[in-house]
C-alpha cells in the first residue's frame, strides 16, 4: 500500500520548521518531500543562508528568541553553546558564550536548523521518511484526493516533471517587490538589488572606504548594510533614505521579552467621524496606555514600553479592525507599517549602536535623509544619482553604491513566479480582501478559493498569511509573519494535515471530533480526564525522542481507555474522535499567543526528553 506523501513548496524557515513538525507529529507511514528550487537555500531560506550572511550580520532580536520550537525556549542558545560545530568559526565567535538577551551571527542558523532537521529524521517513526527534491513548483492541479504539481528541474529548458501528492503546504517564503524608481538601473554595477545574496554581500565587502553609499530603508535590513560597512572601517558618506526616517529601537543589554495585562482601548470601538479623529484616539490611548506601563512597572525599562503596549493591544486589535473600512485599514497600513514594526520589535546593540554612534559622530558621515525615492539615474558606468523628494525639497546625491531594501510584495496579484500566477488564476487561492496582503486562509492554515470555501488538499505557512494575522490575531508589522509566527503556523499545519490524513479527508468527522470535545469539557465527570489527556498529548508533540513519542502514545491510549471504560479497542469511532479533540485541544495549547514563550513552558509543565525542567 502507498505511503501516503505531503509536498512542501520551498524549504527555508517556514518549510524546515514544518516538515521537522510532521516528522515528530507523524505515528503511521507517511512520506515528506521538501521541494526546494536552490539548494544553498535548503534549511535557510534568503534570511539565513550561510553566502548571504558575513559573520556580522547577526540576529536582530535576542538569541534567546530564536528557538524553532515554541515550546523549547532555550533550544538555540543550548545548541549555539554546546553542540555547534565551531571548527571554522571566526573571532569572536569562536569562543563566544551565547545568552538568552545577547547577540548571535545569522548564518550559523543555517547550521541549527540542518541539525534540528537531522535529529528529526532520526528520531521518526518506522517509514515516516523526508525526501530533498531540487526544482520549482510551477503549476498544480487540484483533486478530491490528489494534488498533481508540476515541478520544473533546475535548468531553463528542462522538460517540467509531474509528482503527486495527497497534500500540498505553501511555504514559498518572501516575493520581492521591484522598485519603480530603478527600472533603468537594476543591472547597473553600482545597484545592490538583493543586499542579502552572495554576489550582494561581495559588491557591500568589495566597496572602496570611502566611497559615497546609499541605503535604500531605514530600518533593520538597512541597518545590517550600514553595520556591514562600518564593521569594514569604512568612512566614506552613507545614506540611509525613507519616508518616515523610522530607526530601530535598541533593546537594553538584558532584556527579557514579557507580557502585561491593559484594558482595551475602548475610544477605538467608537464609531468617528474620519482618518484625522481616529489617529488622535490612537494617539491618546496609546500614551495612556504607555504611562499605566510605566506607573505599574516602575522598574521596567524605558525602552521596551511600546513592545509590551503593543503585545499588550494585540487581542483587542481585530475587533477595532473589523470597525475600519476596507480602504482605510490598507492606508492605515500603508503609512504606519514602519512605524508599527518599530514599535513592536527591537534589536540588540551589536546591530543597532554602531550604526547610532556613527549618525551622531561627526568624522563618519552616517546621515538618515528623509523622503521618497523618485529616480535612480546612471552617471556613468560606475556612479547613480539617487532622487530624494521631500514635502518641500527635492535632493539629488551621487553615490558610487546603492543599496536597495525596498522590501517585499504584499500584492500577490503582482507576484511574477508562475506558481502563484497560476494558482490565482485557477481560483486556488484568492488575495486577502481586507488588507491586501497575502491570501485569505482559515484558521488551520488552509486557503480559501474565490468561493470562499477551503482548498483542502493545500495548506499555506509564512509570509503568504499577513493579512490573515493581522485580522485574525491583532499581530502587525514584521510580527504579522516572522519566526514566532512561522513557529505556530508549522505546529498548527503539521498538526491539521496529519489529522486529514488520519481522517482520510472526512471535513464530518473532523466536525464531530470539535463537537465531542465541547461534550467533554462541558461534562463534570470528563472534563478533568480530558483535560489531562490533552496535557500528554502536548508533551507527546514537544517530544524530541522516538521513545519518548511512544511512552507518553502509550501512556494516553492507556488513560483514553479508561475513560471510555475500559475498552482496550481504540479503534472505534467515538475512540477515535476522542484522541483527534484531544490533539485540536493540545495544539491550541501549544500555540497560544496570549503567553511569552516561557510562561507557556512553564504553564503547560513541558520537560525535556531528560525530563530536566528548563527554567
Amino acid at each position: 500500500m502507498r505511503r501516503p506523501r505531503i509536498l512542501i513548496i520551498g524549504s527555508g524557515l517556514a518549510g524546515t520548521a514544518t516538515a521537522i513538525r510532521l516528522l515528530r507529529f507523524a505515528r503511521t507511514p507517511l512520506e515528506i518531500v521538501l521541494l526546494e528550487r536552490r539548494p544553498d537555500y535548503r534549511y535557510a531560506g534568503v534570511a539565513y543562508h550561510r553566502d548571504g550572511n558575513p559573520w556580522e550580520h547577526v540576529f536582530n532580536i535576542q538569541a534567546g528568541r530564536m528557538s524553532a520550537f515554541r515550546e523549547d525556549v532555550d533550544d538555540f542558545v543550548r545548541w549555539a553553546n554546546h553542540e555547534a560545530d565551531r571548527r571554522q568559526w571566526p573571532a569572536p565567535w569562536t569562543d563566544f558564550e551565547f545568552v538568552e538577551h545577547g547577540p548571535a551571527p545569522r548564518r550559523i542558523y543555517h547550521d541549527y536548523l540542518t541539525d534540528r532537521m537531522a535529529e528529526a529524521r532520526r528520531e521518526a517513526y518506522p517509514d515516516v521518511d523526508l525526501v530533498e527534491a531540487e526544482g520549482e513548483a510551477i503549476d498544480l492541479g487540484v483533486a478530491a484526493d490528489r494534488v498533481e504539481v508540476a515541478i520544473r528541474p533546475a535548468g531553463e529548458a528542462a522538460t517540467p516533471a509531474t509528482l503527486t501528492a495527497d497534500h500540498v503546504v505553501l511555504a514559498t517564503g518572501l516575493e520581492l517587490k521591484s522598485p519603480p524608481f530603478a527600472t533603468g538601473v537594476l543591472d547597473h554595477a553600482a545597484f545592490v538589488r538583493h543586499p542579502y545574496s552572495t554576489d550582494g554581500v561581495r559588491r557591500l565587502l568589495a566597496v572602496p572606504p570611502k566611497a559615497s553609499v546609499v541605503i535604500v530603508g531605514t530600518v533593520l535590513s538597512a541597518f545590517d548594510s550600514a553595520a556591514l560597512l562600518l564593521r569594514q572601517g569604512h568612512t566614506g558618506a552613507i545614506h540611509l533614505v525613507s519616508r518616515s526616517g523610522t530607526t530601530p529601537r535598541t533593546y537594553p543589554d538584558d532584556h527579557r521579552h514579557g507580557v502585561v495585562e491593559l484594558p482595551a482601548p475602548g475610544r477605538l470601538l467608537e464609531p468617528y467621524r474620519d482618518r484625522e479623529e481616529f489617529l488622535a484616539r490612537i494617539g491618546a490611548e496609546w500614551e495612556t496606555a504607555c504611562d499605566a506601563v510605566r506607573g505599574d512597572h516602575p522598574g521596567m525599562d524605558r525602552t521596551v514600553v511600546t513592545e509590551r503596549v503593543a503585545k499588550a493591544w494585540e487581542p483587542y486589535l481585530p475587533k477595532i479592525i473589523e470597525r475600519i473600512p476596507t480602504d482605510e485599514l490598507r492606508r492605515l497600513l500603508d503609512d504606519f507599517g514602519t512605524q508599527i514594526a518599530a514599535l513592536r520589535v527591537g534589536a540588540v546593540p551589536y546591530t543597532t549602536s554602531i550604526v547610532e554612534h556613527a549618525i551622531a559622530a561627526d568624522h563618519v558621515p552616517v546621515e538618515v535623509v528623509l523622503g521618497r525615492i523618485e529616480q535612480v539615474d546612471p552617471v556613468g558606468p560606475d556612479r547613480l544619482a539617487v532622487t530624494v523628494a521631500a514635502p518641500a525639497t527635492r535632493r539629488v546625491i551621487l553615490a558610487d553604491l546603492v543599496v536597495c531594501n525596498f522590501g517585499r510584495q504584499t500584492d500577490y496579484t503582482q507576484v511574477g513566479s508562475p506558481l502563484w500566477k497560476n494558482l490565482l488564476a485557477k481560483h486556488l487561492v484568492m488575495p486577502h480582501r481586507r488588507t491586501g496582503r497575502g491570501i485569505e486562509i482559515d484558521d488551520r492554515g488552509t486557503p480559501l478559493g474565490h468561493d470562499g470555501e477551503p482548498v483542502t488538499p493545500l495548506s499555506a505557512i509564512g509570509v503568504m498569511r499577513e493579512g490573515d494575522e493581522i485580522v485574525r490575531n491583532g499581530r502587525s508589522g514584521a510580527f504579522a509573519f516572522n519566526l514566532a509566527a512561522i513557529k505556530n503556523h508549522s505546529i498548527v499545519v503539521a498538526a491539521h494535515v496529519i489529522e486529514r490524513l488520519e481522517l482520510h479527508g472526512d471535513d464530518a468527522a473532523r466536525r464531530a471530533a470539535t463537537d465531542h470535545r465541547h461534550r467533554l469539557l462541558a461534562g463534570e465527570s470528563t472534563q478533568m480526564a480530558f483535560d489531562h489527556a490533552v496535557s500528554l498529548e502536548v508533551k507527546r508533540l514537544a517530544a524530541r525522542s522516538r521513545a519518548e513519542r511512544r511512552r507518553l502514545d502509550d501512556r494516553l491510549g492507556a488513560h483514553l481507555r479508561a475513560m471510555d471504560g475500559g475498552q482496550d479497542d481504540l479503534t472505534g469511532t467515538h475512540d477515535h474522535l476522542t484522541r483527534v479533540a484531544v490533539n485540536q485541544a493540545a495544539v491550541e495549547r501549544l500555540t497560544d499567543i496570549s503567553v511569552t514563550p516561557r510562561q507557556l513552558r512553564r504553564q503547560l509543565r513541558i520537560t525535556n526528553d531528560e525530563e530536566t525542567e528548563i527554567s
